[in-house]
């Protein structure tokens, strides 16, 4: 019945069908983050990245409403060039896409869905969604939490993205048992920096640990992802109080403008991209290299 639906790139298929290392992407990077041909030069680095450690990696996107697991290069380039053209989707959104031979755009919560129907188990990426600053009176809270609540998918991730609530978004994974864990850090990283004030649920040092934790949580029938928060690396942090800074302005800006929801979280990075002189690019672009990595190494250890 999913054939109907999906399509999965017979590199990715071959790599399953054997038990190989396989680590989802998703594509809202591509055609939200950046601008071309930046977007699909970082794209192309980051599949090269995964396979260079040993694994394979697969981009999802939906194109003329086919969900796609693993795109071709020449895919990536249409995708990259359409740019903000193309439909951010979520989980709500995915029915429609299909339904109208649409292209989409996959964010966190779209990408778990698909990988998960693909059964990928890895993912990783930038920063996860969450609870929005102000959300006890907008309830503006991501659909990847609840996602990552029931959807059995590992995400690597630099923790959530720093404009968010993070201490009600720990408390919202809380709620709904997902842990959340540092890698080789007890403090929740918040994005372009290491810093945050807020602790973990674990600590762990390698991949193999993480991965015998997954292979516990999912043989026990523990449903639902976990979150490896895996910080930037040190040299391409960037000052947490002048992150803090540019996002209280952001903020304030999209409040006077009044942008809420899904327009709000590609708004407010480009605005702190205006803010800290195109610094804050650089630093996204490396810390998801540097997420993407460590999803590799932790597929290749829960392969074995």
């Amino acid at each position: 019945m999913l054939e109907k639906y999906l399509d999965i790139h017979p590199r990715v298929k071959e790599a399953l069908d054997q038990n190989k290392p396989v680590v989802a992407l998703e594509s809202t990077i591509i055609s939200h983050g950046m601008p071309y041909p930046e977007n699909v030069k970082t794209a192309l680095e980051v599949e090269k990245i995964i396979t260079d450690k040993g694994a394979i990696p697969a981009t999802i996107a939906i194109i003329n409403g086919r969900l796609k697991v693993g795109l071709s290069e020449d895919e990536i380039e249409y995708l990259g060039k359409k740019g903000t053209a193309v439909t951010k989707v979520s989980r709500r959104d995915l029915p429609f896409m299909v339904a109208k031979n649409d292209d989409g755009a996959t964010t966190v919560a779209a990408t778990m869905i698909i990988a998960d129907l693909a059964g990928i188990r890895v993912f990783g990426t930038g920063g996860i969604g969450g609870v929005h600053r102000g959300a006890e009176n907008t309830f503006d809270i991501s659909a990847d939490l609840q996602e990552l609540a029931h959807t059995d998918v590992a995400v690597v991730c630099a923790g959530a993205k720093s404009i968010l609530d993070l201490g009600l978004t720990l408390e919202y994974l809380e709620t709904y048992g997902v842990p959340v864990v540092g890698y080789q850090t007890e403090e929740l990283p918040a994005f372009y920096t290491r810093k945050s004030g807020f602790n973990v649920d674990y600590r762990c040092d390698t991949p193999k640990e993480i991965a015998d934790a997954l292979k516990a949580k999912w043989g026990l029938n523990l449903n639902g992802g976990m979150v490896i928060a895996n910080p930037i690396p040190e040299e391409y942090s960037m000052d947490f109080d002048t992150i803090a800074k540019a996002i209280d302005d952001a903020l304030k800006e999209a409040d006077e403008k009044d942008i809420k929801g899904k327009e709000s979280t590609p708004f407010l990075l480009d605005k702190i991209k205006q803010i800290t002189g195109g610094s804050s690019l650089e630093s996204n672009i490396r810390l998801v290299y540097n997420n993407v990595a460590l999803a590799a190494e932790i597929a290749i250890e829960l392969t074995k």
